[in-house]
C-alpha cells in the first residue's frame, strides 16, 4: 500500500494567497520526484475542542487558519528520496522571510496506509 505524509500548518489569513502560491510551486516538484498526489486544504469548519483540536495542535493564533495537507507516495523509500530532492532543488530555494507560515508550529509525520476505500 501507499505511504502518506501529512501536515498541519498554521497560516495567517492574510497569507492565504502566498501560501497557495508556494504550494502551487512545490506540488509539481513533489510529483516530479515520485509523489502520486498532493492535497492542500484550507480550514473551513474547525470546531473548538475541550482537550485538543486542529487549532490547538499548531498553536494557531488570532488571525490564523489551519492548513491540512497530505502527499501520497508509492512507498516510504520514494518519500524519503523525494523529500531530499525537493528541498535541495534550486526551484524551491527561497528566503526564510518569504515563508507565509510558521514552520516551527507545523505538525507533520509519515503514515502507512492500512485502509483505503475509494472509487
Amino acid at each position: 500500500m501507499a505511504y502518506v505524509e501529512g501536515f498541519l500548518v498554521p497560516v495567517p489569513e492574510a497569507n492565504k494567497q502566498a501560501y497557495l502560491e508556494l504550494a502551487t510551486r512545490a506540488a509539481p516538484l513533489f510529483r516530479e520526484y515520485g509523489a502520486l498526489e498532493v492535497v492542500e486544504c484550507w480550514g473551513s469548519d474547525l470546531p473548538d475542542g475541550k482537550v485538543t483540536d486542529f487549532r490547538m495542535a499548531v498553536k494557531a493564533e488570532d488571525g490564523e487558519n489551519v492548513v491540512f495537507s497530505w502527499i501520497v507516495y508509492p512507498s516510504k523509500a520514494v518519500r524519503d528520496d523525494a523529500v531530499q530532492k525537493v528541498f535541495t532543488d534550486p526551484r524551491m530555494q527561497m528566503d526564510e522571510t518569504e515563508m507565509p507560515f510558521s514552520g516551527q508550529r507545523m505538525v507533520f509525520g509519515g503514515f502507512d496506509v492500512i485502509l483505503k476505500d475509494a472509487d
